[in-house]
């Protein structure tokens, strides 16, 4: 049985993450929860998307590029060593981030899609949140992403709200979840498909 963790990026994975980001731009899919890694699609070395990744950790940083402070990991399939997503867990969200966007962002490589791998990187996105002290947590998912829908609902998330983003006009749905409660009770799915 495959086990997974999550590992923050870093310079020694670049070609892997430029891969993986470059698996997304093959398949025309959006990239989500790289915390900033595809910036190399936007004139930034991969140095540094990397820097600006992980600096935006630090609340003065974040608060400069005018964006909530955030930490993004990997998640690696530890088999074979393969960056299989990416998650981007946020605290202090700005005003913008409380009505669209929320706590965590996350995506799966293209071809790693429908495996149920993305559920794993949510239940360890939350026990991430946890760490930070977060109680409640909020995500939200275009109304149409079927996928995203199943693994908020999958991990304990409740629909709080739908509506249409004014800055894109997409129907979304937003997800709150009690970050304990839902760790506690998916556990026993979801915790022996973790290294620990």
């Amino acid at each position: 049985m495959d086990k997974f963790f999550l590992e923050k990026p870093s310079i020694n994975r670049k070609e892997e993450i430029i891969e993986f980001l470059n698996e997304f731009v093959k398949y025309h899919s959006n990239i989500n929860g790289s915390g900033g890694l595809d910036k190399i699609y936007d004139g930034y070395t991969f140095e540094q998307a990397l820097e600006r990744t992980l600096n935006m950790e630090n609340e003065d940083y974040a608060k400069k590029n005018h964006r909530c402070p955030g930490k993004t990991f990997l998640l690696i399939r530890n088999s074979d060593n393969k960056i299989i997503g990416t998650i981007n867990i946020r605290w202090n969200l700005t005003k913008e981030m409380q009505q669209f966007g929320g706590n965590i962002g996350y995506g799966i490589r293209p071809t790693e899609r429908r495996k149920g791998y993305n559920k794993i990187n949510l239940y360890l996105g939350l026990l991430e949140t946890q760490k930070l002290g977060l109680k409640k947590i909020m995500l939200d998912c275009e109304a149409n992403n079927i996928g995203s829908e199943k693994t908020m609902q999958a991990l304990g998330g409740i629909l709080i709200r739908q509506e249409v983003n004014p800055k894109n006009g997409i129907l979304t749905n937003t997800y709150c979840f009690n970050v304990d409660e839902c760790i506690k009770k998916y556990k026993p799915i979801y915790g022996n498909l973790i290294m620990s």
